[in-house]
């Protein structure tokens, strides 16, 4: 899971990309979008790893490598340049890293706060990766430079969407792939809204059990924190993403599902403890949400992912290639 979802997205690029389902208030432009989520994952930089509780190991890897197995529908080849668009601590590119899936890794982002924490990761990890400050609507590399152009949890953070997918068309090599998971489905989204409103009513009760208490007024947090309300700007139909993928020129554009089982529990969960201080949560209670988590997921893996539509699920995955001897090319 990424940052939760919230609701109208506005501005410029808003009225180019209304094909979406608009999650951000309509007074904030394309601008301002771009200006909170800098600021937002500049701050969060810090805690993100633990918040989200992303893995460097063995479980990390094993959870990237499952989610580009469903993506593409097999086995993974070895990619020799990629490019991580919006690619923060590193949790897709490093552990793919790892598992000798990519070579020559450069990673992007809005946010320096990322950036720096991801060098930092890869540092600890021995790994050797290019950075990149940049914004996804205008990538500062030249034409045909990336075999593969990948994202987690990052097309629903920018604002103007038609123009970002010429600019991975552009910059990926005929026959490369475009893969991109943990995008927010609509309709999955507002399922979620279910176990968030249970867990909100049933919070306090679950807190003196758990003896926390209660998170700190949102007053006494840093103001850039609390932009994580209005940094999500879409939420998305499977043949919302279909359509703009081939719209860029990209072809063999493939759409899955993943996470429901998973999801509910895990936004339960991530819905009481939003509501407590952090260092008052029990240990106990934080190993029984994780792996949990990580058994409902497995479980969606192998029961429900597959045989239903991926519209219902909570998290979408999307993969296109660029045709070989594409011409297209060029800033737009």
């Amino acid at each position: 899971m990424r940052a939760v979802r919230r609701p109208p997205a506005g501005g410029g690029g808003a009225r180019r990309a209304s094909i979406w389902c608009a999650l951000v208030p309509p007074s904030l432009s394309a601008e301002q979008i771009r200006d909170a989520n800098t600021r937002y994952h500049d701050v969060a930089a810090d805690h993100y790893d633990h918040k989200w509780g992303i893995d460097f190991g063995d479980v990390g890897r094993a959870q990237v490598l499952a989610k580009v197995r469903k993506a593409l529908g097999g086995e993974p080849p070895r990619w020799g340049r990629s490019l991580e668009i919006g690619s923060g601590t590193g949790y897709f590119t490093l552990n793919l890293m790892r598992a000798e899936v990519i070579g020559e890794a450069t990673c992007s982002d809005i946010s320096p706060g990322m950036l720096r924490t991801l060098s930092a990761n890869a540092e600890q990890l021995g790994l050797e990766v290019t950075t990149a400050r940049a914004d996804a609507e205008r990538l500062p590399f030249e034409d045909g430079s990336f075999d593969l152009v990948l994202g987690h949890a990052v097309l629903h953070h920018i604002p103007d969407l038609p123009r970002a997918f010429r600019e991975f068309e552009r910059v990926l090599a005929p026959g490369g792939t475009v893969l991109f998971a943990g995008e927010p489905s609509r309709y999955g989204d507002r399922l979620a809204r279910i176990p968030k409103r249970a867990a909100a009513t049933v919070a306090p009760a679950w807190r003196a059990a758990m003896r926390a208490p209660a998170a700190r007024h949102e007053a006494d947090a840093d103001p850039d924190e609390a932009l994580e309300r209005v940094v999500d700007v879409h939420a998305f139909a499977p043949g919302e993403l279909v359509s703009a993928a081939r719209a860029a020129g990209l072809g063999d554009v493939r759409v899955t599902g993943e996470e429901l089982l998973a999801n509910w529990f895990g936004w339960t969960n991530r819905t009481l403890e939003a509501t407590a201080d952090p260092a008052g949560v029990p240990w106990a209670w934080r190993q029984y949400a994780y792996r949990g988590y990580l058994v409902l997921q497995e479980l969606d893996r192998r029961l429900l992912e597959g045989h239903l539509p991926p519209a219902i699920f909570y998290n979408l995955m999307l993969t296109a290639r660029k045709p070989v001897g594409s011409g297209r090319s060029g800033r737009s």
